[in-house]
């Protein structure tokens, strides 16, 4: 059974493995949601974090939630798609979202309700005080805490520097970090985490594989094929991982998932899977507990080849073997916001 751990100072236990809510969406699951959510529920998970951007996410759990004999802790976010164009100042349009939010999880209140991207203006223009960081969408949530239909405010982002200053405002009790913290990109550590703890904090990781980047090694990609954003030092790093893969003989999904969980800062960890197989294996990772000193140590090495991600490589560094599936997912969301918009 997973072991749970306190959610900073929300009173609440959480399991180290939570579920993220992407993959949970029907394309992915292929109506699948009910049984991985009954399995996560076995093995003693007992967190979900969805976001009404993630195709039908919430539909799919809060149909799923109905047919499962169990509690789960619920997150969900304020922050539709598209980025840039979402009306984020707009007090009517953000009721009616939240709103629906809470229709398609079938559910009167949530435990956590996060500013989805509040560190990013280019996404979602939410501030209308910058410097203290208010808005409506601040209004919205703190009114329906009061009204006991919202638990915990949190923040969901994806920076370091700006999600630790806004952290610091103390207006919120739970964090989640994405693409900040993993076996190669660690920015997280320097200003998220002490922030975080310094404020009493629930810390959740998201994307503890790079969204797929992780997986496994692409040894061939890395050494003869061309991509744009892979500098030299950065290709010597990735080769160094993976040759310690090879060494440990851990396969690197495990050591990815087990260096994240290693730290006891982290709260909790967002696991996304698509099948209740995968969910299984993940599990069982976690299970086998933190790496040992020795690994942790040689990773701290590969990690100080390249400390901080080069200019211009993305969040989720896609190899040539993964870009045509990487193009057909962003051709659907596409697709999908069009129709949204309609």
């Amino acid at each position: 059974m997973l072991e749970k751990r306190s959610f900073g100072q929300t009173g609440l236990m959480v399991s180290r493995l939570a579920l993220g809510g992407l993959p949970l969406a029907g394309r992915y699951t292929r109506g699948h949601a009910t049984e991985i959510i009954r399995k996560a529920a076995e093995l003693g998970i007992n967190f979900i974090d969805t976001s009404p951007s993630y195709f039908d996410s919430e539909l799919q759990i809060g149909q799923a939630l109905k047919k499962v004999d169990a509690e789960f802790i619920i997150g969900t976010k304020m922050g539709n798609f598209p980025y840039g164009v979402f009306p984020a100042q707009d007090a009517a349009k953000l009721r009616s979202e939240l709103e629906k939010s809470f229709a398609h999880l079938q559910r009167d209140k949530v435990d956590i309700l996060y500013v989805h991207e509040p560190d990013r203006p280019d996404f979602h223009d939410w501030w209308t005080d910058k410097e203290n960081y208010e808005g409506p969408v601040l209004d919205l949530l703190r009114e329906y805490r009061d009204k006991g239909k919202v638990r915990f405010l949190g923040l969901a982002g994806t920076t370091t520097t700006e999600m630790a200053r806004l952290i610091r405002t103390r207006k919120f009790q739970v964090v989640l970090t994405a693409f900040q913290y993993s076996l190669l990109w660690q920015e997280a550590r320097f200003s998220v985490f002490p922030a975080a703890k310094e404020t009493g904090m629930g810390i959740v990781c998201g994307s503890a594989l790079q969204q797929g980047a992780l997986t496994r090694p692409y040894v061939r990609d890395v050494k003869e094929r061309r991509m744009p954003w892979l500098s030299e030092p950065r290709r010597e790093q990735w080769l160094a991982l993976y040759e310690f893969v090879e060494d440990c003989g851990m396969p690197l999904p495990e050591l990815a998932l087990r260096f994240v969980l290693s730290n006891p800062d982290v709260s909790t960890v967002l696991s996304g899977v698509k099948s209740v197989a995968e969910l299984e294996q993940n599990v069982a990772a976690a299970e086998k507990g933190p790496l040992p000193q020795e690994y942790l140590d040689r990773i701290e090495e590969i990690y100080r080849m390249v400390p901080f991600r080069p200019f211009g490589e993305p969040f989720s560094p896609a190899f040539t073997t993964q870009f045509e599936e990487f193009e057909a997912q962003k051709a659907e969301y596409e697709k999908y916001v069009d129709q949204e918009l309609k």
